[in-house]
């Protein structure tokens, strides 16, 4: 058995760890973490292996040469361009004529490899995938085996909706030397991506272990800081270099030469030094790991914290929490606070204050009794916490500062490149106009133009970035949901979200810090661009049928929620020839935001004016202009499964569609009234990014979403209730229906819904035991989250992307089995958590 560890990441998300050296030559307790993984192939008596490199390939190669001095062989490829994780391992196919095993050089685990070879040769498998078990899958491939063990669903990276399981792909995988025939020469090809479908697809073997032991992939800081964590408290077994002393409640390990000052110096619980490290008297050290050669002066303070080597720390310093790379000189009586880093050959001085979660890059100073300060707050917590989609969220004015807007808009522009041109615009609150110029800045730094619209609906940004020609776009809002949040809204050149492979991008961009700034004589300019208003009115009124509207002289209620759509709406409504009385119709800064009661509110006093003035419908926007919710002429609220079928119908019954994309969650009724109008319906994933995804499909004509967004693509591939306002009045005037008397025409059901909490850490575990207890059901979905057909009945179980809970949603002939169904998922979710 041979072994190819794969070597060649960026390490971006470690960075600043990896400014200097690679990912996989990153310490971990004091060794490289590829040295781990070799000396747990050798343990395994697989002592021939090739390590695939690409980014700085010299220092790997360079440390570990032709791996004699570590007991092995390795061999070096270096592929001339990135051809992907399978088509890179394919560059090796002359050098294996035998069964091999593939390790990625970054991680940390204490697997048993031998045992992982021993189920693929009983399985003679062509590939066997090592599966383990996490409490958050979301970071990873999520795979379902079969009662043989055989792989039978696999799903890389999902979202909440699409977890089925908690079992995860770690990495390590056995193949035959037959894969070869699979992955082609010299092009792009990715195991999760590609290999593995390809070989569900054929139905060849592919097999998954499920193994004990411990493993983590040392993705980011907090997983680097968790590792060692974790092995200063003895859960992962790791070869450390020392002798270990025989103290009892301690766990102290020390490096050949080193010198420990025990007058009044206190060392408690696990504390690894490497080789020549000196310790001065009445120093404190707990939970550390220390690298060669540092010097630790007297009556120093260290804990939680890993030094690497060559550092020296001065008398009286302290140290929390912290990442101190090599070559680090702290002087007396600093102090360096939690999470913070300091890369290598920093320079702290005497007294010097470095605050919690900074990062100090590679050969910065800091002066004596300086005290530097970062806004960024959160460390890596933001984008796991705070990047939903193309979304960027936090509190204003304490996480969504200006100096954090100002770096996100720099590494945004950077991105995008220099000379490129962004499209911003916010609504009217003054918190949106101070975050939308600190962006604005940090694009200019960029190089980079901006085309400012200031307060606009997003629809027309949207609308203004598809017909335009701009690069890239972004709205700065206060949160509709939350009066002390501060969104930023990512956009693509063509009006849609940005994509989730953007996303990432700017996110390893944001976290590298040191993307370039333009040359004075660069700096980008603002522009104001004219017309953009006319322009979307013009589409709008030659996009719908404005004859119809007018022919039918409705009269109408319209809540503009105190929106941006109130300066720009009144003016295309008038082209219609309705009737109007408007609620709400001027810009309120103060009342963006709405709570749960002032939405419902707001929805009685419409529905309390359609009933007075005998209107013939009632809208209600959101404040962005996004969505629209809907009150018939009687005067009655639609709730979201009423109006979503009620628009459909009336889609439908218009004979302009063949087809139409609803969400999974939608009621069957839908599928029954296409039936009878022959139009085909597709369902999505319920996040907006999947409908509009939905919604720039070939034949898709009509998208609607779960709560008031509707699409119609033609014009756009993007929510806009100004757009659905008029082209539900359209619909209604070439049908001759109302919203009222069409809901008689929609099939009856009875649907119930019903949240349960659940926390983060048990969603897979809660996914992939109803999975298990459902093997044998015979019809299944899985578009988002788990829903199961008895017959015309079905009930879906869906975890919140956002929230610790479940949605449990099910659909009935009766109201009484709905609940049925309702319950006995309740029952099964709450037995898992027990």
């Amino acid at each position: 058995m041979k072994a190819i560890i794969m070597a060649g990441g960026f390490g971006t998300r470690l960075r600043p760890l990896t400014c200097q050296i690679p990912k996989p030559m990153v310490p971990m307790v004091n060794r490289p973490m590829m040295e781990h993984i070799i000396m747990l192939l050798k343990e395994h008596q697989i002592t021939e292996m090739a390590a695939l490199l690409f980014h700085q390939a010299e220092s790997i190669s360079d440390y570990f040469g032709d791996g004699s001095n570590f007991g092995v062989r390795i061999d070096y490829l270096r592929p001339d361009a990135d051809y992907g994780t399978a088509g890179a391992v394919g560059m090796a196919r002359e050098l294996l004529k035998e069964p091999f095993i593939v390790i990625s050089g970054d991680l940390l685990t204490d697997f048993d490899l031998g045992g992982i070879i021993s189920f693929h040769n009983q399985k003679k498998a062509l590939a066997t995938i090592t599966l383990t078990r996490v409490a958050n899958p979301l970071e990873y491939g999520i795979v379902i085996t079969d009662r043989d063990d055989r792989i039978s669903r696999f799903l890389e990276k999902p979202t909440w909706g699409q977890v089925f399981s908690d079992t995860i792909n770690t990495g390590i995988y056995v193949f035959q030397p037959e894969i070869f025939d699979l992955i082609p020469h010299k092009k792009e090809f990715d195991f999760s991506q590609d290999l593995f479908p390809l070989i569900l697809s054929q139905k060849k073997p592919l097999y998954g272990c499920i193994t004990n032991g411990y493993w983590r992939d040392i993705g980011n800081i907090t997983e680097y800081r968790q590792a060692h964590l974790d092995a200063l408290k003895g859960e992962v077994r790791v070869d450390i270099e020392g002798d270990r002393l025989n103290l009892i409640g301690k766990d102290i390990w020390v490096g050949k030469g080193s010198n420990i000052n025990a007058k009044n110096s206190r060392l408690t619980g696990a504390v690894i030094m490497g080789r020549n490290v000196t310790i001065g008297q009445g120093t404190h050290l707990h939970d550390v790991v220390i690298g060669d050669d540092c010097h630790i002066g007297q009556d120093a303070f260290v804990e939680h914290s890993i030094i690497w080597s060559g550092c020296q720390i001065g008398d009286k310093a302290r140290i929390e929490e912290a990442i101190v790379c090599d070559g680090v000189e702290i002087g007396s009586q600093a102090v360096i606070e939690q999470h913070a880093i300091l890369s290598s050959q920093v320079k702290i001085g005497s007294q010097a204050r470095v605050s919690a979660n900074v990062k100090v890059w590679p050969g910065k100073s800091v002066d004596d009794q300086a005290v530097l300060t970062s806004s960024l707050i959160w460390g890596d917590r933001w984008f796991k916490e705070f990047f939903a989609g193309p979304r960027v969220t936090g509190l204003a004015n304490m996480e969504m500062t200006p100096e954090f807007a100002a770096k996100l808009g720099a590494a945004y522009g950077a991105l995008l490149g220099k000379g490129s041109v962004v499209l911003t615009s916010r609504d009217s609150h003054p918190v949106s106009r101070m975050i939308n110029r600190a962006v604005i800045s940090g694009l200019l730094s960029a190089g980079v133009k901006v085309h400012e619209l200031r307060a606009l609906p997003i629809p027309i940004v949207r609308y203004q970035l598809k017909t335009g020609g701009d690069q890239g776009g972004l709205h700065t809002r206060k949160s509709p949901f939350d009066p002390k949040m501060v969104d930023i809204i990512f956009f693509d050149k063509d009006g849609k979200d940005l994509p989730a492979g953007k996303i990432k991008n700017l996110e390893r961009m944001f976290l590298r810090e040191d993307f370039s700034r333009a040359e004075p004589e660069d700096t980008g300019v603002i522009e104001f661009p004219h017309r953009v208003m006319e322009g979307y009115r013009e589409g709008l009124l030659s996009y719908i049928d404005t004859q119809a509207i007018r022919e039918a002289k409705y009269k109408v209620v319209i809540d503009y929620a105190y929106g941006a759509a109130a300066g720009i709406f009144p003016s295309i409504l008038g082209e219609l020839g309705i009737e109007v009385v408007a609620l709400n119709a001027f810009e309120n800064p103060e009342k963006l935001t709405k709570t749960g009661e002032d939405f419902v509110a707001a929805q009685q006093r419409l529905s309390q004016m359609v009933q007075s003035i005998k209107a013939d419908v009632g809208f209600l926007l959101d404040s962005g202009a996004e969505r629209v919710f809907l009150v018939d002429e009687q005067g009655k609220i639609m709730d979201e499964d009423q109006a979503l079928a009620a628009v459909s119908l009336l889609v439908m019954k218009s004979r302009t569609v063949k087809e139409l994309a609803v969400p999974v969650t939608a009621s069957r009724a839908i599928e029954e009234m296409a039936q009878k109008y022959q139009v085909k319906v597709k369902r999505s994933r319920i996040d907006n990014r999947s409908l509009i995804e939905e919604a720039a499909g070939e034949n898709v004509a009509f998208v609607a979403s779960r709560r008031g967004g509707y699409i119609f693509p033609e014009f756009q591939p993007a929510f806009d209730a100004m757009l659905s306002i008029t082209k539900i009045l359209e619909l209604m005037a070439l049908t001759g229906s109302k919203l009222g008397s069409i809901t008689s025409e929609i099939p009856m059901s009875h649907m119930v819904k019903k949240n349960i909490p659940c926390p983060w850490s048990k969603k897979g575990l809660v996914l992939r035991t109803l999975m298990e207890q459902t093997k044998d059901h015979p019809e299944k979905q899985f578009i988002d989250g788990i829903k199961l057909f008895y017959g015309r009945d079905w009930v879906q179980v869906l975890p919140d992307p956002n929230r610790e809970l479940f949605h449990i949603n099910a659909e009935a002939d009766d109201q009484n089995r709905a609940q049925e169904l309702v319950d006995e998922y309740t029952r099964k979710i709450e037995e898992c958590l027990r």
